[in-house]
């Protein structure tokens, strides 16, 4: 691997033509030939049509890299040596929690020949991918979700629930936008045909608008140690945050500005002064060994049809079982610490031969029962928490200029964001855009300096459309009710004419230093009770591939046990945690408060109701800027 990198090195000299700017609605998908449809959606009469048409993309190669043929493996294991093989071994499951790592769970559950039933909360499943309609008929999802080639258990999930169309892949390309010429991008482009990791690096070499040609020979020699020494030393850099790392190994400061900013507030919507250097270097390991590995590809659809409902669909017909509106109270405990049953807040109680937990980490913590709160492997949770985030949707009574794509937009407020009129199906409108956006970092607990998660909805979209300003300095127009807007040219003529703002006050667990010790194994010290969730410890980080993982690796645990052999072994735990366990003073599960999407950890519109209940239950929240 080490000869790898430097044969890409190698490539600097063949680096001279360079990758230009482009504006958007110039398709940068020109030069290729793919599968194209019409744009369909409302139509505004008054509008003329956008020129840039939805293009998809066949699905790239994923079946061949060594991280799929383990998750293909692993997915076959449980119609094969983890079967049960005799009626007796089969058990009855339990499972708190339906989204993508409950769902998941339950599937591979039912695959292994048990009865699960999934418990969830709300009257929408998917958790943190969930979405719901609003008056006018418009999806409102919680996050702007992204599948990448390097996915390995979501794309083998696919396969298996034969879902594969629905996935809209775009032409594998990372488009930035360039922070010195408003309204113009730039890209890293993956030739078709080289393999990893050429195509990785030759992508970024051709690149000639965001480093120069030393600041990339700079940027080589620091990543060789991750390319030979593989996880053993990606893991070792979790003390370090992303700016840590580089000024340890000498990388230039303009790579911070250029990509690593852009690359943290996506990965964990945190800027890199404040995430785990091991987070971006397991990104990139997947994407320099894997050639599709950074393929991007959009649901052609609403979450909760396109997603959850095969995966239901396919429990329910091996003999599981789904509930929505089923919130837990309690778990309630027997005198040695075993489960004795769940009991719901309707008072019905649930009796199962195994239990698990697929809620979310800031949920366990408030509903973790007396006589577990001594233990080291729950008291480890208290190192964890989820980091907010704000996901945005905007109409505009008319179409941007834009691309067929995830864009970065290497904003001091903005993540990524995605046209989805232009890049989803069910979203599809050929006179209007429809923006989605990533807002983060959004609070003092993610590290930004505003705690946008206590501001009104309005003050945030004035924020927004300054910036988008920025982006479309001759479209957006000139609109009174935003003030951010105000010295936008008469040229501009786009505005808003709807918005969503979805908070989500704690998402994916913060992955800031020193976090991923304390993750802990799904294998917990309770007799059947297991816990799954993509904050447990797998090595996809907090994603939607890492919560597939997560309550795969759940199933693995409880499927492995239903056959008589020995638990799979609970991770080490750190040695300040077990010491300091015997002090906690035990205390009633505080359990949650209230009901809907934020009360179980989720992300919501956020109502009056709902943010004063927020301010009971989580008043870090509102609390002023601090160090994270």
């Amino acid at each position: 691997m080490k000869s790898s990198l430097l044969a890409v090195a190698a490539l600097i000299a063949a680096a001279a033509s360079p990758c230009t700017a482009f504006v958007p609605n110039v398709s940068p998908l020109a030069r290729q030939s793919s599968p194209s449809f019409s744009l369909g959606g409302r139509r505004h009469r008054h509008q003329p049509r956008s020129s840039l048409v939805m293009r998809d993309f066949p699905k790239p190669n994923l079946e061949d890299t060594d991280n799929y043929r383990f998750a293909e493996t692993m997915s076959t294991s449980f119609k094969t040596s983890l079967k049960i093989t005799d009626p007796s071994q089969k058990k009855k499951v339990a499972i708190i929690g339906g989204g993508l790592s409950g769902l998941a769970c339950a599937k591979y559950l039912s695959d292994a020949g048990h009865e699960p039933i999934v418990y969830e909360a709300r009257d929408v499943l998917g958790g943190k991918v969930s979405a719901w309609q609003d008056e006018d008929g418009d999806w409102i999802e919680t996050g702007l979700h992204i599948f990448f080639g390097a996915y390995p258990n979501m794309m083998n999930m696919f396969a298996e629930l034969g879902i594969h169309d629905r996935l809209q892949w775009k032409i594998h390309q990372m488009i930035f936008a360039m922070q010195e010429l408003p309204g113009e991008f730039t890209t890293f482009d993956f030739i078709p045909g080289i393999p990893a990791p050429f195509n990785f690096g030759l992508a970024i070499l051709m690149n000639q608008k965001m480093l120069t040609l030393a600041e990339k020979i700079q940027t080589a020699p620091p990543l060789l140690p991750m390319l030979i020494e593989g996880q053993p030393f990606i893991d070792a850099q979790d003390e370090l945050s992303v700016t840590d790392f580089m000024r340890k190994y000498g990388m230039p400061e303009r790579i911070n500005e250029e990509v690593f900013i852009a690359m943290a507030k996506a990965l964990d919507f945190i800027d890199p002064d404040k995430l785990s250097m091991t987070v971006v270097l397991t990104a990139m390991n997947r994407f320099l060994n894997e050639s599709n590995g950074l393929q991007m590809a959009f649901l052609d659809g609403n979450q909760p049809d396109r997603l959850c409902e095969p995966m239901v669909k396919h429990i329910e017909a091996r003999g599981g079982t789904v509930r929505t509106s089923a919130p837990i109270k309690e778990i309630v405990t027997n005198d040695d610490g075993t489960v004795k049953h769940l009991l719901l807040r309707s008072g019905e109680k649930i009796v199962a031969d195994e239990y698990i937990s697929a809620m979310p980490v800031d949920i366990v913590k408030r509903m973790v029962p007396q006589k577990w709160q001594n233990m080291p492997y729950f008291r480890q949770f208290d190192e964890l928490e989820g980091i907010p985030v704000i996901n945005l949707h905007m109409w505009f009574d008319r179409k941007l200029k834009a691309v067929d794509h995830l864009c970065f937009s290497r904003s001091p407020l903005l993540s990524v964001y995605a046209d989805m009129s232009v890049t989803c199906k069910e979203y599809a409108d050929e006179d209007a855009s429809m923006l989605e956006l990533v807002f983060a970092p959004c609070s003092p607990l993610a590290g930004g300096n505003t705690n946008w998660i206590s501001k009104s909805d309005e003050e945030i979209i004035d924020a927004t459309m300054g910036e988008l300003a920025r982006l479309f300095p001759t479209e957006i127009a000139a609109d009174d009710k935003w003030p951010a807007t105000s010295e936008q040219g008469p040229g501009g003529q786009a505005k808003l004419r709807k918005y969503a703002v979805v908070k989500v006050p704690r998402s994916v667990y913060a992955a800031i230093p020193g976090r991923n010790k304390y993750r802990p194994s799904q294998t917990t010290p309770i007799p059947h009770f297991t816990m799954a969730g993509d904050w447990t410890s797998q090595k996809f980080l907090g994603s939607m591939e890492g919560a597939v993982l997560g309550g795969k690796l759940a199933a693995e645990v409880v499927a492995n046990r239903a056959l008589g052999n020995p638990d799979k072994p609970i991770k080490d735990i750190q040695q300040h945690i077990i010491d300091a366990a015997p002090s906690h003073v035990p205390k009633a599960p505080i359990g949650v408060k209230g009901d809907g999407a934020i009360a179980f950890g989720a992300g919501a519109q956020l109502s009056k109701k709902n943010e004063a209940l927020l301010k009971e239950s989580d008043p870090a929240q509102f609390d002023a800027p601090v160090a994270v």
